[in-house]
C-alpha cells in the first residue's frame, strides 16, 4: 500500500517535498513524467526513478486505476514497473523505475542519423518490436487493454533490449466490465489519441483487444519512420477520422523489410476480427528475430550504447 494510517486519519508514504524532479521526460494525456530523485518512502533504494505527476483535473479515482492496473500486470520484463505512489493529496504521483533513454520516440527521433548508418536497423527494430508484442501479450494474458499503444508511451533503457511500455492512464481491465471481450467506451466525449485508433471506434465506439493489435502496427510505422506522426498529410481530427474510416493506410517506407511490412498489413486489417493477436504476432516476431540470430550479431554493442544528443 502506498499510504500509512494514523488514528484513521491517511498520511501518505511520500509527498511531493519528498521528491526531487531533475528532467522533464514528456508530457502526457493525464501527467507529466519527470526523472527524479526520492528522498523518503518505500523507494530509497533507487537512486533514480521516473515520477509521473497528474494534471489539472485529473481525480484520484482516476489516478487509482492506473494504479490497480499497474499493479495487477505485476512484474514484466517489457512493462514499466510501479513502485510507490500517493492518491490521496494533489498532485498525484506515481513513482516508477528510471528508463536512462526516456521515450522510444524521443531516442529514434534524436539518433536517426546513427540509426539509419547502423546495416543492422531492421534487425534491432525487429528486436524492440518482439519485446513490445511481449508486453502486449501479457496485458492480453491479464485482461487488459492499453488503449494508448503508441511510441511515445514506451520507454528505453538499453537499446534495443530493454523497451517497456508504460502510461496506462487509459487502460482498462475487462474483468471489472460487463464484456470481458471487449470495451465499450462511455458516451460522453473523451480525449483519445485519434491516430492510433482503429476504424470500429469511430463507426460503433468499440476497443477491443484487436484495437491493441491496430494500434501496434502503428508503433511498428512509427519506428521506420522515425518517430513521425501517423498521417503526417492529415490536419484535423476530422480528416483522420474519415481517412481511418475509409480504409486509408499510413505508407510504409521502402526501407522496411517485409516481415515488419506484412505484421503491419495484418495489424490494419478491417474487420479487426480478422487481425492476429498478440501471441500470433510473438511468434512471428520470434521467427524472424531468431532468423536474424543466424546471420548477424544482433548484440550490437554500439547500437546499445549510443548516447542521447
Amino acid at each position: 500500500m502506498a499510504t500509512l494510517y494514523y488514528s484513521g486519519i491517511e498520511v501518505p508514504r511520500f509527498t511531493k517535498a519528498d521528491v526531487s524532479l531533475i528532467q522533464l521526460i514528456k508530457a502526457g494525456r493525464e501527467g507529466v513524467f519527470y526523472k527524479a530523485r526520492i528522498i523518503r518512502g518505500t523507494c530509497r533504494g533507487h537512486s533514480l526513478v521516473t515520477c509521473k505527476i497528474s494534471k489539472e483535473g485529473i481525480t484520484s479515482k482516476q489516478m487509482e486505476n492506473e494504479v490497480s492496473i499497474m499493479r495487477k500486470l505485476a512484474y514484466h520484463k517489457n512493462v514499466m514497473q510501479l513502485l510507490d505512489w500517493n492518491t490521496s493529496e494533489e498532485p498525484y504521483m506515481l513513482i516508477m523505475e528510471f528508463m536512462s533513454y526516456g521515450t522510444l520516440r524521443s531516442f529514434v527521433q534524436k539518433n536517426k542519423d546513427e540509426l539509419i548508418a547502423d546495416p543492422e536497423l531492421q534487425s534491432q527494430l525487429t528486436i524492440v518490436s518482439y519485446h513490445i508484442a511481449l508486453a502486449m501479450e501479457h496485458l492480453r494474458s491479464k485482461m487488459v487493454v492499453h488503449c494508448d499503444l503508441a511510441l511515445r508511451n514506451i520507454l528505453v533503457s538499453r537499446f534495443p533490449w530493454e523497451v517497456k511500455v508504460a502510461e496506462f492512464g487509459l487502460a482498462r481491465d475487462l474483468t471489472r466490465m460487463r464484456s470481458r471481450r471487449s470495451s465499450k467506451k462511455k458516451q460522453h466525449k473523451e480525449r483519445v489519441p485519434l491516430r492510433w485508433y482503429p476504424p470500429e471506434y469511430f463507426r460503433n465506439n468499440y476497443y477491443s483487444f484487436k484495437g491493441d493489435v491496430w494500434a501496434f502496427g502503428i508503433v511498428l510505422w512509427e519506428m521506420q519512420t522515425f518517430g513521425t506522426l501517423p498521417y503526417p498529410d492529415l490536419n484535423t481530427s476530422e480528416q483522420v477520422v474519415y481517412s481511418i474510416c475509409a480504409g486509408s493506410k499510413n505508407t510504409v517506407p521502402n526501407t522496411c523489410r517485409p516481415e515488419i511490412e506484412q505484421v503491419m498489413q495484418d495489424c490494419w486489417l478491417d474487420p479487426y476480427t480478422s487481425r492476429p493477436t498478440f501471441t500470433d504476432i510473438v511468434k512471428i516476431l520470434e521467427n524472424v528475430v531468431e532468423s536474424d540470430g543466424d546471420y548477424v550479431d544482433v548484440d550490437n554493442q554500439r547500437m546499445m550504447n549510443i548516447e542521447e544528443k
